[in-house]
């Protein structure tokens, strides 16, 4: 069975991490732009993070056979920084045409405040412009609420819902979120989101549609191999194995592909060549290179 892990912080993680995920059967990965665990001093900062995700980490993933794509834009959290969150909202255009680039996200809502309200419509004015889908970050505390609020503002700016991906989602918002069309995308962080015990039970209650999964995987306690290990443990709980496939990869791929830079034919050839540089630099620091025949 192929994976897709939709929501991936990678910058955060190790080659041992790509290599792990690749062995597992995950073929491509979307890395969605997040704050980097201590306040940015500038939005100069942000911006070599950006062209991070849109270059040296596309580089690196493809160096272990894992195709890497990414959403850009303001996080909730940062946007509470007003002179950071200006100077971004204002560079991000010149991030959203890049290839690998489908969606805009993460963004949404953190502490629910009106500076955070103003970065997310400003964003979804983006996300129209730049024809992409929208990844929504929803928040820990008040989720229900915040993910209402988060849908009502979708709809003032006239967003299809079936463009918009409603992540981080849990028992309490599920429902909700099905019946006002959007995509339900589950984050697998057992003690702060959702567990895969209680996926399973999500996927035996709502069945497929519309439904993924993903890691978020960052630089906290979190498990890059969530995505794999929870398939697993869904056809062992008897879920229908192509419920299983769309929820672990087919749905992610048709949510974001609407961007038309995500596709199959994409890692239909999964062949490594490691004696390539990136910027003059390599993943290996001198151990031999893995080159697959053509």
């Amino acid at each position: 069975m192929r994976f897709i892990d939709p929501h991936i912080h990678m910058n955060a993680r190790t080659t041992d991490d790509y290599q792990a995920m690749a062995d597992a059967g995950v073929v491509a990965v979307i890395e969605p732009a997040f704050w980097v665990g201590q306040p940015r001093t500038s939005p100069d900062t942000y911006r070599d993070y950006l062209a991070t995700l849109v270059g040296w980490e596309r580089f690196r993933a493809s160096q272990f056979g894992i195709r890497h794509y990414c959403a850009i834009g303001l996080n909730a959290k940062e946007a509470n920084d007003p002179a950071l969150a200006e100077g971004v909202l204002a560079i991000l255009p010149l991030f959203l045409d890049k290839a690998g680039v489908v969606a805009v996200g993460e963004v949404g809502f953190d502490e629910q405040t009106e500076a955070e309200e103003a970065a997310l419509r400003a964003q979804l004015e983006l996300a129209k412009t730049f024809d992409l889908p929208v990844m929504v970050h929803t928040p820990h505390r008040d989720k229900l609420r915040g993910t209402l609020r988060t849908m009502d503002i979708c709809e003032e700016h006239g967003l299809d819902p079936s463009w918009v991906v409603i992540d981080h989602n849990n028992e309490t918002t599920v429902q909700a979120v099905l019946d006002r069309g959007y995509w339900a995308a589950f984050t697998l962080y057992p003690q702060t989101k959702m567990g895969s015990e209680r996926m399973v039970e999500i996927a035996r209650r709502y069945g497929a549609e519309r439904i993924f999964i993903d890691s978020s995987a960052d630089w906290g306690v979190s498990d890059p191999l969530a995505v794999p290990k929870t398939a697993r443990l869904m056809l062992e709980r008897g879920i229908p194995a192509e419920q299983v496939e769309a929820i672990c990869y087919g749905n992610a791929l048709a949510a974001y592909g609407r961007s038309g830079r995500i596709a199959e034919a994409d890692w239909a050839e999964r062949r490594v060549d490691q004696t390539l540089f990136y910027a003059g630099n390599s993943v290996l620091r001198g151990q031999t290179p893995r080159v697959d025949e053509a």
